[in-house]
């Protein structure tokens, strides 16, 4: 098959330097992949695979699956095959990635910050309990995530999807990973701007088109108009952020290049004002941008973020204009940030006179039977939709006020707090062990025992601490802008053996204090230990915080190495 998309350059611009050697960028004629993975999207675009699945794998079996479309294609349908039962995490590293291959999928469902209506949840949860052994995750990708799919149950989960305006297209692979849009857009009382008909436009337009399908790496996107910043989006590959125009009005600025894994980088603000209208236009030149002149040699350097980090915001605008979109943008100030982060959990005000109700499931964990009963819920309460959050939590929108104590106490009763402990409202886990075959340890589990130890000794902390627990570097629960980040790796115990453990990040944040956690050199933590040492290090903290009121990050910034080791601990500092 033929990818004519190899066939076609795109204009070129003189001033953009070639690169010194080649890194495998279209724009620049090099075209012959420079590894597998390019090889695997040259020969068959990934969007093909869909018709393999429906037609041939499902009724044929997991035999039957071309390891080409296994390893690599079945991920832009939202498929992973999930981690081998017992396979320790001191193997992840060391077997091939086929050895580390279970039977079964793991599948992603997009939200894309859309409000999903009582039956949609409800189809999530009966999909969950009918074909994942009742499995469901809340992801900070705002997507449900399953276990233990089977091939031969993924066109009737698909089918179900679509029933409910739902899909799973493009939900991993390189292209246009699931947008983050504000969970309260278009109800809150503070929002500048309500960006649902961009996301919707972008969705429509370029999901499952071939045009996109073979970015360079995965690419995430991000959309807000309320003034918290509540998408992340310092750290997404392009984010639209609410800003107000003197004249113009409300519109976007245009953030470029974040991303964590093991090269953290925040997101080089352009300082523009976008209209809504043209935000699609917008967000296609700064993708085509990532496309073209993306960097394809190595894996390891193929995210947005490396290309601006070596051109420059300034150089990045230029030809997003002269190239992509043909006009200059206004220049415009870039929004003030927030401090910290609004997860919108509680209950909340409407501009319409109804309230928003934010409720926190324990690191993202729910499942199939709870799903369903919220979908219930929703439609016994007159609920207009729920949205998922990128700090795995859930917004039902549209309550009238005279149910909310009764919605609250119901939800309760399932499991999803409207009025959680700090632990609880703070705490994110990535997949972990369990099932991810990137992961080295336990993260879902550890959390939540985690958690239920610091809300015994601190049960009455009166300012937030976020604990962000990763199993491995690729910091899909963003532990490099946590107030506590975690990420999982094999360390020694005081006998001398490897054990699960962490390296520890403190101090991280996004907003007006965006920044990296500290890290301590050498400094691990077993994860036997790790409740002793987190105790130790928030007993420190309000003990010896300024005025019983300076923030974890502030005072992580000055703090003692030993207090923040755990290994001095401060008098009045104990639980």
């Amino acid at each position: 098959m033929v990818d004519l998309r190899y066939e076609s350059q795109p204009p070129q611009h003189t001033d953009v330097p070639r690169p010194r050697r080649a890194e495998g960028q279209w724009a620049f004629g090099y075209r012959e992949p420079l590894n597998k993975n390019e090889e695997g999207k040259k020969n068959d675009d990934p969007l093909n695979v869909r018709d393999r699945i429906l037609y041939i794998y499902s009724k044929r079996g997991f035999d039957s699956i071309d390891p080409a479309d296994l390893g690599g294609r079945f991920r832009w349908m939202g498929l992973y095959t999930q981690r081998k039962p017992g396979i320790d995490g001191g193997k992840t590293g060391a077997l091939e990635e086929h050895e580390l291959d279970d039977r079964y999928f793991m599948m992603r469902v997009r939200s894309d910050g859309a409000l999903l209506a009582p039956e949609a949840v409800r189809a999530l949860g009966t999909i969950g309990r009918d074909f994942a052994r009742d499995t469901a995750d809340v992801t900070d990708r705002e997507n449900i995530q399953y276990h233990w799919i089977r091939i031969e149950d993924v066109p009737e989960i698909w089918q179900r999807l679509e029933d409910v305006g739902l899909t799973s297209m493009e939900a991993c692979g390189d292209s246009p990973r699931p947008f983050l849009g504000s969970p309260v857009a278009g109800v809150s009382t503070e929002e500048i701007i309500d960006g649902t008909s961009a996301l919707e436009e972008i969705k429509r337009r370029y999901i499952g088109n071939p045009e996109f399908s073979n970015l360079p790496r995965k690419y995430k996107t991000a959309l807000t108009g309320h003034p918290g910043h509540d998408v992340s989006p310092e750290t997404n590959d392009v984010s639209f952020v609410g800003s107000m125009h003197p004249e113009h009005g409300p519109g976007f600025d245009v953030w470029v290049g974040g991303g964590l894994s093991t090269n953290p980088q925040l997101t080089t603000k352009l300082g523009v004002w976008v209209p809504l209208e043209d935000v699609p236009d917008v967000w296609e030149g700064v993708t085509s941008i990532f496309r073209d002149y993306g960097y394809r040699r190595l894996r390891s350097r193929a995210r947005l973020k490396f290309l601006v980090k070596d051109w420059g915001g300034e150089k990045f605008r230029e030809v997003l204009e002269k190239e992509y979109l043909g006009k200059e943008m206004v220049t415009l100030e870039s929004p003030q940030s927030p401090v910290g982060h609004r997860d919108h959990i509680g209950v909340h005000p409407q501009h319409d006179g109804k309230s928003y109700i934010g409720v926190a499931p324990t690191v993202g964990r729910v499942s199939g039977t709870m799903l369903a009963d919220l979908g219930d819920l929703m439609a016994e309460y007159g609920v207009a939709g729920a949205r998922l959050t990128p700090y795995q939590k859930i917004v039902l929108i549209g309550v009238e006020n005279e149910h909310v104590e009764a919605l609250v106490e119901k939800l309760d009763a399932i499991g999803l707090s409207a009025r959680p402990s700090n632990w609880r409202r703070n705490t994110m886990a990535c997949t972990g062990i369990e099932f991810c075959k990137l992961a080295i340890v336990d993260t879902k589990d550890r959390s939540r025992d985690l958690i239920a130890e610091l809300e015994r000794r601190f049960p009455d902390l009166d300012q937030p601490i976020t604990v962000n627990v990763n199993g491995c570097p690729n910091a899909c629960a963003r532990t490099q802008v946590a107030d506590i980040g975690l990420k999982g790796q094999l360390v020694m115990d005081e006998d001398g053996n490897q054990v699960e453990g962490f390296q520890v990040h403190l101090g991280g944040a996004t907003g007006l204090q965006a920044n990296f956690g500290r890290k301590l050199r050498a400094h691990k933590v077993t994860s036997a230990g790790l409740d002793d040492y987190v105790s130790a290090v928030v007993g420190n903290y309000l003990a010896d915080r300024n005025d019983g009121s300076e923030s974890f990050v502030d005072w992580v910034a000055r703090a003692e190495e030993d207090l923040l080791r755990g290994d001095k601990q401060l008098q009045g500092a104990s639980s």
